[in-house]
């Protein structure tokens, strides 16, 4: 009998019982998505997929699923992603290695690709150049490239760790040929011009961290999160830049935050650039913004 704070994960308990104790259990310790969390340390512990639960729900869990489920189920009611416990999140079509001191790449960065594809719809066979400024995990670029097949970029992170991160993802993702890595802040050693700048930037203002949930505050690189005073440190250092780094025709997508897309656009229009659109998540943020040269 294992129990991880009173919740009993025996070996013979049947997959469906074994997701359903741990969903209770996280949903005890605050977790919102519970029964989601849940079915996905399932799933890694037993090494299943979804068809293999929905063919056999009732198989037993056995004992090394069940002691593997019970640390991750530990670890999940402490606060820690799920993408940090398994290594790995999915995003865009990808499955990207989440390494510890890097930002956890979520959902609503998705807009930013979903923006800047339709802005480049026209010229997806171009050999289109792209920088991802503040990389992180690579997620942005990786995810580009691989809808761009003649695309290349560049990534550019001030964290040697995030360096080291966004190489391995181009690697895991069959993409390190067309991609290389910068270790600098922001574009200060750049020269180049690119036809697609995108950033997803810390842009938390410094005084509201603290209050982020414990997932944020607790395995977020702090240097991820913070922009500034008033959340807006970063768009400066960006905004300033996309003049000399936008190529004739070049677009930029920006990632903002919540009731920040406005001050954004208007810092992008006080270097003289052209707002293209803007666009929201599924949450109904105006998460990303778009300008042009």
């Amino acid at each position: 009998m294992i129990a991880p704070g009173g919740v009993a994960l025996d070996e013979s308990l049947s997959r469906a019982e074994a997701l359903a104790r741990v969903a209770a259990y996280l949903a005890a310790q605050g977790v919102e998505e519970a029964t989601t969390d849940a079915r996905a340390l399932l799933f890694s512990a037993a090494g299943l997929t979804a068809t293999d639960f929905v063919l056999a729900p009732q198989a037993p869990l056995g004992a090394a699923a069940a002691e593997r489920l019970r640390a991750f189920t530990l670890r999940r009611g402490a606060r820690e992603p799920v993408s940090r416990i398994l290594g790995t999140r999915g995003f865009w079509t990808l499955d990207l290695t989440v390494a510890p001191q890097v930002l956890d790449p979520r959902a609503d960065t998705e807009t930013i690709v979903e923006l800047a594809l339709d802005l480049l719809r026209d010229r997806r066979g171009e050999a289109l150049s792209i920088l991802d400024l503040g990389a992180g995990s690579g997620a942005l670029l990786c995810a580009l490239l691989s809808e761009l097949p003649r695309a290349w970029g560049a990534a550019v992170d001030l964290s040697a760790a995030a360096c080291v991160a966004t190489a391995a993802n181009l690697a895991r993702c069959g993409l390190a040929t067309r991609g290389f890595v910068l270790r600098g802040r922001w574009a200060e050693a750049i020269e180049a011009r690119f036809d697609l700048v995108v950033s997803n930037p810390p842009y938390i203002p410094s005084a509201e961290i603290p209050r982020l949930a414990p997932e944020v505050t607790e395995h977020d690189p702090a240097l991820a999160l913070d922009g500034g005073a008033d959340g807006f440190d970063s768009y400066r250092a960006i905004a300033a830049a996309l003049p000399r780094l936008l190529a004739p025709a070049g677009v930029a997508v920006l990632e903002a935050g919540a009731g920040q897309a406005t001050g954004v656009a208007r810092l992008l229009k006080s270097h003289g650039l052209t707002l293209l659109g803007s666009r929201r998540d599924a949450g109904g943020h105006e998460r990303a913004v778009a300008a042009g040269a």
